[in-house]
């Protein structure tokens, strides 16, 4: 794996790259076993609010893409996931970061589901919403193998958020590998 700086470098001099963002174990601490469905559930990992403040000076559009299987299985409603949503990115625009659009899939692991990472469906709803991203000068951060493979399926370079502090990433979908968004934020507000 090449150094993060090459990619950072990269976003610097390019300019026009685009953001996206997983949520459960990269924005949020993840629920083991459970699923985030009330604001009181959501708890914001060290430092991201304040990432978000840095990603504003250097990313447009910023996008999350998240599963949220909770409303498939009936644990949760869309207006549910949608209060948190909304809270989420209150407390981030607080810090002067931002959120550009919010892409979630509450269809079930079993559906088939095009919309359902690391199916890209999420992706290109964004694109048709945000005709300036470029896949090619877009990022995808996330903690799950499958957030790596809808990065590459989509043409995006990756960034694998290792919250969990897995020691054996040798995965042809992964790029780079950063221990949080507030690392990976410090590193690209600091090269």
């Amino acid at each position: 794996m090449t150094s993060l700086n090459s990619i950072i470098n990269r976003i610097k001099q390019e300019g026009n790259w685009s953001l996206f963002v997983d949520r459960d174990g990269v924005v949020n601490k993840r629920i083991v076993d459970d699923y985030v469905k009330h604001i009181d559930d959501f708890s914001f990992i060290k430092g991201v609010e304040n990432a978000f403040s840095i990603f504003a000076t250097y990313f447009h559009p910023i996008i999350l893409v998240t599963n949220q299987q909770g409303i498939g299985k009936g644990l949760m409603t869309e207006d549910q996931l949608n209060t948190i949503h909304n809270y989420m990115s209150a407390k981030i625009g607080e810090q002067g970061g931002k959120i550009n659009g919010i892409y979630y899939c509450g269809d079930l692991a079993n559906s088939g589901s095009n919309n359902r990472k690391p199916e890209i469906g999420m992706a290109l709803k964004a694109k048709k919403d945000f005709p300036t991203i470029n896949f090619s000068r877009s990022l995808m951060l996330g903690d799950s193998y499958s957030d790596m493979q809808f990065g590459k399926k989509a043409g995006m370079t990756t960034i694998f958020i290792n919250t969990d502090n897995h020691q054996n990433l040798n995965y042809a979908s992964i790029d780079y590998v950063c221990a949080s968004l507030e690392s990976f934020a410090h590193q690209l507000s600091q090269s």
